[in-house]
């Protein structure tokens, strides 16, 4: 239910009786009188133009995955042995002087196995080696976090990477795929001393 809007008399009998009462609070400001309410302007009707939704959103830069792909991480490696070299390695035209197959292995079986190897094989003077790791079985995705695919596709790098075995290798880097492609890696070796 709306209210009517008062007529100019019937404002002027309102002044008239309020002017004969006393206040009741004399400490507080007088109100003004009721007065009629503004008539709102009317805007004139403008048509919306089309959108669609984010069409103002700007791009996020990257993806959400938060580590670098495993190939990605090795190829942004510096590359710490002779270029021309590494090169020819990369294009599969050096061919490994040794080789291990890790597939089938379990972690604790394949971490001592591989740092056996490349010692050996340092110790022996080889320079290039071929590390085997498959490229891991799929899995299902039924669990709420995330699994990477081949569990030791991911370690051998990191394995590389560490004492003792760190000692003894001066590049890693992805199998040509005439060796093995993802599923293998290239482990260049320092020279033996």
């Amino acid at each position: 239910m709306s209210r009517r809007r008062l007529r100019p008399d019937e404002i002027d009998l309102w002044r008239k009786v309020a002017d004969t009462t006393q206040r009741l609070h004399p400490e507080r400001s007088p109100k003004d009188s009721p007065r009629p309410k503004p008539r709102p302007e009317k805007q004139p009707k403008t048509r919306i133009p089309d959108f669609t939704l984010g069409q103002t959103a700007q791009p996020i830069g990257g993806t959400h995955d938060l580590a670098p792909g495993l190939r990605d991480a090795l190829e942004l490696s510096p590359v710490a042995m002779d270029r021309k070299t590494f090169g020819r390695m990369k294009k599969g035209k050096l061919s490994p002087e040794a080789r291990i197959d890790l597939h089938g292995m379990t972690l604790d079986r394949a971490h001592p196995a591989l740092t056996r190897f490349i010692l050996t094989q340092h110790a022996k003077g080889r320079r290039l080696v071929l590390v085997i790791t498959g490229k891991g079985k799929d899995r299902d995705g039924d669990g709420p976090i995330p699994v990477r695919r081949g569990v030791l596709k991911h370690q051998a790098p990191q394995w590389l990477s560490m004492p003792p075995l760190a000692q003894a290798v001066l590049q890693v880097s992805p199998a040509h795929i005439s060796h093995g492609g993802d599923g293998a890696y290239y482990v260049y070796l320092r020279r033996h001393r």
